[in-house]
């Protein structure tokens, strides 16, 4: 069950940011701090680690700047899946210091945690391209910066707590569904107090 929490923390986190799970993973594996399973091993590899941090660092300009954040969640939207695919596959074998002996969930068919990681990567990533764009109009563009800071933090925690905690996984995606929800709740009321707004202000204009 652990293992499954393990995947599934990494693989969202990959929906949110391509390059966070891959990065962690990579590194504490580097130190010796986890196990990656065999055939995952090039993952804390020097020079993938660099291309991951160069990635990342695009990543995080780029999706802070309003209009080219929602190209680039476009774009993102096949890396990101990707991403998770990977790192739910990865997770799910390997050895942490909440999961000291994976078992063998899906070792009939190695093909379907990459299916899984692949899918809640890509419902994570289409919620979060959905979202930004009706963010930037209501808000003239202000909440880019603040909404990409908050989903990188929160696939840092989710990242973090895959590995450390998995049960944590679960709270916190919990609280992250419920912020979407205030989130687009709150984004449609001032979309609509907007709209009728301009329409007041239009019909005001004389003939």
């Amino acid at each position: 069950m652990l293992e499954i929490l393990t995947g599934t923390g990494l693989a969202a986190a990959a929906g949110l940011n391509a390059y966070i799970p891959l990065l962690l993973m990579g590194l504490v594996a580097r130190f010796d701090w986890i196990q990656l399973p065999t055939g995952w091993t090039w993952i804390e590899n020097e020079w993938i680690l660099v291309i991951f941090g160069v990635l990342f660092l695009i990543e995080i300009v780029a999706d802070k700047i309003p209009a080219v954040d929602s190209i680039n969640d476009w774009i993102q939207t096949v890396i990101r899946p990707a991403s998770g695919g990977i790192v739910f596959s990865g997770g799910i074998g390997t050895s942490t210091v909440a999961v000291d002996d994976p078992n063998t969930f899906f070792s009939s068919g190695a093909w379907i945690p990459v299916v899984i990681g692949i899918v809640l990567a890509l419902l994570m990533s289409l919620a979060k391209t959905a979202i930004r764009p009706v963010a930037n109009v209501v808000t003239g563009g202000l909440a880019a910066p603040a909404l990409s800071t908050a989903e990188d933090g929160a696939s840092i925690a989710l990242s973090i707590f895959a590995i450390v905690a998995p049960i944590l996984v679960i709270i916190t995606l919990i609280i992250m569904a419920i912020g979407a929800t205030a989130l687009i709740r709150r984004l449609r009321r001032k979309r609509r107090a907007r709209d009728v707004s301009a329409g007041d202000a239009s019909a005001q204009v004389p003939s």
